[in-house]
């Protein structure tokens, strides 16, 4: 049957809501590609980030806990799959399109540094130490991973140079999932954007250009408040009764019952609306959730205290390897793995004369698991 497979899904795509977006009247990707026969384009797009390495270095990268060795403790990874689960619950309910919502949840995370948020500001500061204008930020790292550092094997080799390939609506997800501020709970999508919006991101704030990036802007913070809580409770930081009972009782006394509370009020809220919304009690009560683990977990004296680990470790490797790119020659003929891994990075990359040492290092070390920049630091500084 050819193309009629992947035609005949396109087709039952129309049935979804008049708010979905829909593949085959999806922007499209930067090069252009053959359409698969079976899969559509966003379908596509889930598998292509499933399979990447990117992706599978998430499993030893930071949610919240450093270089856990607790098997339950959440993962960088685990937390991408529990937004994703949640995130298709929504679209399917909403009849949104579940692959472009599956799609953009695997891929939110992709740019995150090692020791989560902590690694994040450090490298931030590190790049501010050098420019003031430089700025380091997850998401929009996770778009540049997607564009130009994800490797994947073509035959054609069309994507060389263009990592992922993704469609529009997928790298437009990725891009604008971060929803930092605590009291949004009204999401409205931007429609009128196009590829040119994307290379405007960071000057000043977007909203996603579908309501399927809506909803995992959202599900970000449902997925990690009630789980963090449930991690700093097993790893006795906190007793759940330390949480308000006000708020338990507004959103639930388990992560499960948190999940359920705000996946049914976003429903209920959102059906048949062309926004994503939770309705001002929940969304009122998840913000004052969310300052409760920032006040009991995220800045308590213990993750602190990792934290000072986590910032030597990056700003030393970044510091190091940023005056090692002087000479390239001298690390690839260099003894220490490290400098040789770089070296190799840098050529499998392919930079241009407008990347900057200062990108490379930044590229490289984003990149890195927990455990692999602990051991980096260590091949260079132990004595």
């Amino acid at each position: 049957m050819g193309a009629a497979w992947r035609e005949i899904r396109e087709k039952q795509e129309e049935m979804l809501s008049p708010y979905a977006a829909k593949s085959s009247r999806s922007k499209g990707r930067i090069i252009h590609e053959a359409k698969c026969p079976v899969r559509t384009e966003y379908e596509r797009d889930a598998n292509r980030i499933l399979y990447s390495m990117e992706f599978r270095r998430l499993r030893h990268k930071t949610q919240v806990f450093f270089n856990a060795k607790n098997d339950h403790i959440c993962t960088r990874m685990e937390h991408v799959l529990y937004v994703g689960s949640i995130a298709v619950t929504i679209a399917r309910t909403l009849n949104l399109n579940q692959d472009l919502t599956y799609a953009i949840a695997l891929g939110h995370d992709l740019g995150h540094a090692p020791f989560g948020h902590t690694g994040e500001k450090v490298l931030d500061r590190c790049l501010k130490k050098i420019n003031s204008s430089y700025s380091f930020q997850h998401e929009l790292h996770s778009l540049r991973v997607v564009d130009r550092l994800a490797t994947r094997v073509s035959r054609e080799k069309i994507n060389e140079k263009c990592g992922l390939n993704l469609t529009f609506e997928v790298r437009d997800g990725i891009a604008c999932h971060c929803g930092e501020k605590y009291g949004e709970y009204r999401l409205e999508r931007d429609g009128s954007k196009d590829f040119s919006s994307l290379k405007e991101l960071g000057r000043q704030p977007q909203m996603p250009y579908t309501l399927e990036g809506c909803v995992v802007r959202l599900v970000d913070r449902i997925a990690y408040v009630g789980r963090d809580i449930e991690d700093a409770i097993r790893v006795h930081l906190i007793d759940i009764n330390d949480i308000s009972r006000e708020i338990r009782k507004e959103l639930g006394f388990t992560n499960g019952e948190i999940i359920n509370t705000l996946v049914c009020d976003i429903i209920e809220n959102s059906y048949n609306k062309d926004c994503i919304q939770l309705s001002p009690d929940k969304g009122k009560a998840l913000e004052a959730l969310i300052n409760e683990n920032v006040r009991l977990i995220y800045q308590a004296d213990k993750i602190k205290r990792y934290e000072k680990t986590a910032e030597n470790t990056l700003e030393g490797l970044f510091f190091n390897l940023l005056e090692n790119t002087e000479d390239l020659e001298k690390m690839k003929n260099s003894e220490m793995k490290i400098y040789q891994k770089f070296y190799n990075f840098i050529q499998d990359i392919g930079y241009t004369e407008e990347d900057t040492n200062e990108q490379k290092v930044i590229d490289f070390i984003a990149g890195m698991t927990d455990n692999f920049a602990l051991s980096c630091f260590d091949e260079i500084y132990w004595v």
